[in-house]
């Protein structure tokens, strides 16, 4: 197992971010632009740094191109990829299997939803990949997953369609469990369930999951 982390620029809780990353240890460390900051806010010092720069301090800037040992992949602004999306790609060729991003969340919606599909092609290569913030961890499932209650991320897990429908959701040892059931994009079914035994299943027969573990505020 090989795995990265990414910090990415949208809104990043430094206080959480903090006890976060000194308790996961990581092979790779990517900043994408604007996450340079909080990179620097962190301590952390990145193998390699992606993006346009156009949101980060020229300070912030020089005080990384000062370190030799740093990748830089530098991009023009006017681009078919956002840097979120060039930086999963750079994990991918480090043959990272496990690839955690922090900042992805809590700013511009149209990133942030961008955000959860670009899971998809970790998921389609082999990769495990999620977003975390201080109340979701989001990831994608594919057939099925088990939960435990001792490694849940807060009190709820929801399950959203990423393409179309998930066909033949059963659920097992949730509040509300479900036996083949097809959950279309339109619904909100199966939100905001929970765990009542201390392990619970998903299996479906057709569609990707996404998937949300998470807390409401007074919790994070």
């Amino acid at each position: 197992m090989k795995t990265c982390l990414i910090i990415t620029g949208g809104k990043l809780d430094l206080d959480f971010a903090g006890p976060f990353c000194s308790h996961h240890k990581f092979d790779k460390i990517i900043a994408v632009d604007g996450g340079l900051e909080a990179v620097k806010e962190l301590g952390l010092i990145p193998d390699m740094i992606v993006g346009d720069f156009d949101t980060v301090k020229t300070p912030v800037l020089e005080e990384f191109r000062s370190l030799p040992f740093i990748i830089w992949d530098v991009h023009e602004p006017e681009k078919n990829e956002t840097d979120t999306e060039l930086a999963l790609r750079k994990a991918i060729a480090y043959s990272c299997t496990h690839i955690t991003i922090l900042g992805a969340t809590g700013g511009r919606f149209d990133h942030m939803l961008a955000n959860v599909f670009l899971l998809y092609g970790c998921l389609q290569q082999g990769v495990e990949a999620c977003i975390i913030d201080p109340q979701n961890k989001i990831y994608l499932i594919q057939d099925g997953h088990t939960f435990r209650k001792s490694d849940q991320w807060g009190t709820y897990i929801s399950f959203l369609p990423l393409l179309g429908q998930i066909k033949g959701i059963t659920l097992r040892g949730f509040k509300y469990p479900l036996n083949d059931f097809d959950l279309d994009a339109a619904s909100s079914r199966c939100i905001s369930n929970e765990l009542e035994e201390e392990t619970g299943t998903i299996t479906f027969r057709d569609g990707v999951a996404i998937c949300v573990e998470s807390c409401d505020r007074k919790e994070a």
